[in-house]
């Protein structure tokens, strides 16, 4: 993994983000496998060295401009007085809507076959903010975030063929109903 660019200044930002777009733009059109640095650079109008300066890998690209992506949610996220805590519906609705603007990216990446970034950064996310929600098992934090996931690509993939609102209280409601099982009703 690459080392976690340093003194992000907007100048720097503009310019990773111009490579990521690059990338992406290239994935709807080519294999991720056959795409090359050169490809990459020559689209977003860079050099090879600042490819270099800031990134070892393709997968670094994808991962930092995914890593810009959750950090633009938590900004956002913060300047939501009234969203509630994670698993609330209004804002279970607000990331809904917020991740949909990036729906190109994801969706690239989901036809690339690359859920493992999206799926690793999830959990990544979700240990890093809300491991003290899930207490008493770290997996049902997996299983909440998967389940995110899995929706979030799934209506996408379907053209949002229901409103964000109706998704949002469908996991609202299948996730607000679990409840811990008890021993009788799973015995050994």
């Amino acid at each position: 993994m690459f080392e976690r660019i340093k003194n992000k200044t907007h100048r720097n930002q503009f310019t990773r983000m111009c490579i990521g777009e690059a990338l992406i733009a290239l994935m709807q059109s080519s294999d991720f496998s056959v795409i090359r640095v050169s490809d990459i650079v020559r689209r977003a109008g860079v050099s090879r060295m600042t490819f270099y300066h800031y990134y070892s890998s393709k997968t670094d690209v994808l991962t930092d401009y995914l890593d810009e992506i959750i950090s633009l949610y938590l900004k956002e996220s913060r300047q939501q007085p009234d969203i509630g805590g994670f698993r609330d519906y209004r804002h279970i609705l607000f990331s809904l809507k917020f991740f949909d603007r990036y729906r190109c990216f994801f969706l690239t990446l989901t036809h690339a076959g690359l859920h493992s970034l999206i799926i690793n950064a999830i959990n990544d996310f979700m240990l890093r903010h809300f491991s003290s929600d899930f207490d008493d098992s770290i997996y049902k934090l997996y299983v909440y975030a998967g389940a995110l996931l899995n929706v979030f690509l799934k209506w996408e993939e379907d053209g949002r063929s229901k409103p964000a609102e109706e998704t949002a209280r469908i996991i609202h409601d299948t996730f607000g109903s679990l409840q811990r099982p008890s021993q009788t009703e799973f015995p050994e």
